[in-house]
């Protein structure tokens, strides 16, 4: 059974405890259940709390808070601003964002000479450029060094910097020279040469760089951090894997918006204008694509007035045919992904994706024709064949339009790839909408043809 570590921290701070006692016994916790636990204690708990724990433990907690704001509030602003100074600059940057710009200044305004330093960097950033996202928390070394230089060198910075597993090398201009992995320099003999540890042709990023443009070559990478330079050449930080798993969930969260209809990921302290603004764009563009289908439903009055019955399964078509549209978006979305993506590939993928819509078409159109055409008889009071020929129009529209809207669902967003637009922006509603209007003219279509023209059906 999993241990409900957070009701043990509220139990121990409730207990009474003497301060040293207490703060022994909350240092075998991690911070991410100390910040859970911050979280249910009282103002004034907290504020008891703080001063208990000391600085270095309270920076640990605070990154990882969701939104450090109310907390960071409740301290005076120096002391705000210790905490702040004792993040990593990535987590400082983040905490600060959630401050208003009065209170992230008076803040910044007294951190210690190299925080101001390293938060004034990372806030120089866009929030879409990976220089944003860094960190300045690594051990750096000249290149030419010996092995007990660089063992001194890293003993001397890892006071300060936790992220020890790979160290990087500059040279005397502080230009990106290599890394060193720290298992080879712990096993290194005094008498070797340091240039033999060092991996030249390190992978790296430049500061500048779309995090969506490199976010995959990052993964695809998988080391424990990569180097961030600037247009030099020169280090200027690192993003470390808890960077990138946060990169990632970020992008996906972008993504999830976008196929939502919207411009980005929407928060509960974004305003409501904020929120308007965003979602207004599409919304209008749908109306307009929803006031198209509209005017072709209209178009087909002649068939409703003929045979009424045809309109009770006319949302049953729609939502097959946005349903299977917006499932191939989401697969091609998926797809696209890989930058090195062949025609051959894309085709491949269209054909695939229409053999699975033309598939599932034929097989719902056998179940609409069996389910369907019973039902039609027993409570429309059709008689058996014209409840069947009835069925089999709504199956034989299902095959088509479901064929259509994977096509659909699929070559829009390989389009939107193609003219270097997000692909995701071919969201949801939109490819729903379009699906919509090809799903009326189908099922009204083949209703006229079939149904009234051929069948003379009334």
């Amino acid at each position: 059974m999993q241990k409900n570590y957070v009701q043990e921290i509220l139990s121990i701070i409730h207990s009474g405890l003497p301060k040293a006692e207490l703060a022994e016994k909350l240092s075998d916790y991690h911070e991410k259940d100390l910040a859970d636990a911050l979280e249910v204690l009282t103002p004034a708990e907290r504020q008891s709390l703080y001063s208990i724990l000391g600085v270095d433990t309270v920076a640990e907690i605070f990154t990882y808070l969701d939104d450090a704001e109310p907390y960071l509030k409740e301290l005076p602003s120096h002391e705000a601003a210790k905490v702040i100074s004792n993040m990593d600059s990535d987590d400082a940057v983040d905490a600060l964002e959630d401050l208003d710009d009065t209170d992230k200044n008076e803040i910044v305004n007294k951190l210690d000479k190299d925080s101001v330093e390293d938060v004034k960097m990372l806030l120089s950033y866009d929030e879409d450029e990976i220089g944003s996202r860094m960190t300045t928390n690594y051990i750096s070394i000249k290149n030419d060094m010996t092995i007990r230089q660089a063992m001194s060198e890293l003993v001397k910075q890892a006071g300060e910097n936790d992220n020890i597993s790979t160290l990087y090398v500059v040279d005397e201009n502080e230009h990106f020279y290599g890394a060193i992995d720290l298992k080879d320099l712990i096993i290194a003999r005094a008498e070797e040469s340091l240039e033999s540890l060092i991996v030249r042709s390190y992978p790296y990023v430049t500061d500048r760089e779309q995090i969506s443009d490199c976010i995959d070559r990052i993964v695809d990478y998988a080391e424990r951090s990569l180097p961030v330079l600037n247009d030099a050449g020169k280090l200027v930080g690192i993003i470390t894997s808890s960077d990138v798993v946060e990169l990632v969930d970020d992008e996906m969260g972008d993504d999830y918006a976008k196929l939502g209809g919207l411009t980005g990921e929407e928060d509960l302290n974004e305003s409501v204008f904020e929120s308007v603004k965003k979602r207004l764009p599409w919304l209008i563009a749908l109306l307009f694509l929803g006031m198209l289908v509209s005017s072709v439903v209209g178009a087909f009055e002649s068939v409703v007035a003929v045979l009424p019955v045809v309109i009770c399964f006319q949302s049953m078509v729609l939502d097959m045919a946005g349903n299977v549209g917006t499932q191939s978006l989401a697969v091609t979305i998926r797809v696209l992904v890989d930058e090195n993506l062949t025609l051959s590939k894309k085709l491949q993928l269209l054909w695939k994706e229409t053999r699975v819509g033309l598939l599932n078409g034929a097989i719902l159109a056998v179940m609409a024709l069996g389910f369907l055409g019973c039902y039609i008889h027993f409570f429309k009071g059709y008689v058996w064949t014209s409840a069947f020929l009835l069925s089999g129009c709504v199956g034989l529209s299902l095959i088509v339009s479901m064929v259509i809207s994977s096509l659909v669902g699929t070559l829009i967003p390989m389009l939107f790839h193609k003219i270097h637009i997000d692909p995701a922006v071919a969201s949801g509603p939109l490819i729903t909408t379009i699906n919509d209007l090809v799903a009326v003219v189908v099922y009204y279509g083949l209703a006229m043809v079939v149904l009234i023209d051929l069948f003379h059906l009334a």
